[in-house]
């Protein structure tokens, strides 16, 4: 079992060190020997360079290491330097002191892999940024089992919404399980899951999501008053809607991404 597999090891390693979790960096690290496993099995086959966004202590970065996986590490709290360069010692990883949202994400080789427990803080604008740079072949990590719901909602739920389309728009998403704070030290208040994104290449639509943010703007209004405050043509919101066989009382979480490509198709140059 690994040194860092344990709340006990986590609370020494880091008394050693004079450290702490920093609730500014989400700081919540994996301490389940059997959930490090089923992370690295969901995320085989390493066909391409695998980063890995906030490793914390390391655990997860050893276990793809060990697993065969060509691993960049970037990490934000500097204090971790020491921690890291003890616990990955001798191992071939690339460690990043940076923020990864300021990284130059958009250069990174295409077909590259995404594993991380991600910083919940930052889990959903950076997702977001990595599935519009087209360069990913995988992505798996662990958020809060709230946003892994959103980004894999269905229609008429309460969790669908402007994030759930634009994961569908790049990608097929599987939430593959979920974890207990226990599972972490320190436990955080909330469960986490684990969801796997495999991106379909489709590249990203602004006019698309400027439809879909007004659509969800105003989520208890209708569609065509959401649409119609937003600067859409009442008249021609009506239009469309009719054209898709859709009644004028719709709202926005009744519509599938497919529904919402055609209606923005109908409303082609309205705004």
């Amino acid at each position: 079992m690994s040194k860092l597999a344990s709340p006990q090891s986590v609370r020494a390693l880091l008394e050693r060190h004079g450290l702490f979790a920093d609730k500014r960096f989400g700081q919540n690290f994996l301490v389940s020997e059997a959930h490090l496993r089923r992370i690295v099995e969901a995320a085989r086959p390493f066909t391409g360079p695998v980063f890995e966004v906030g490793p914390g202590l390391g655990a997860l970065t050893r276990a793809l290491l060990e697993a065969g996986a060509e691993v960049t590490a970037i990490e934000k709290d500097l204090r971790l330097r020491p921690v890291l360069e003890e616990t990955l010692s001798g191992l071939p990883v690339r460690l990043v002191f940076q923020d990864a949202l300021l990284y130059p994400w958009e250069e990174v080789p295409q077909g590259s892999l995404l594993v991380a427990n991600l910083p919940y803080h930052i889990a959903t604008p950076l997702v977001t940024r990595l599935l519009k740079t087209g360069r990913f072949a995988r992505l798996v990590f662990l958020v809060q089992k709230e946003v892994a719901e959103r980004m894999t909602a269905r229609p008429k739920t309460p969790a669908y919404g402007v994030l759930t389309l634009r994961v569908a728009h790049h990608a097929v998403a599987e939430r593959l399980f979920d974890l207990p704070p226990g599972a972490f030290f320190p436990p955080p208040k909330v469960w986490s899951s684990l969801v796997r994104l495999t991106p379909t290449g489709a590249l990203d639509d602004p006019g698309l999501f400027r439809l879909v943010e007004a659509a969800f703007g105003k989520r208890r209004k209708t569609l065509l008053n959401a649409l119609a405050a937003a600067g859409y043509p009442k008249a021609r919101v009506e239009e469309a809607l009719r054209a898709l066989g859709l009644p004028p009382r719709v709202r926005a979480e009744e519509l599938d991404l497919e529904a919402f490509r055609r209606l923005r198709e109908g409303l082609e140059g309205a705004v």
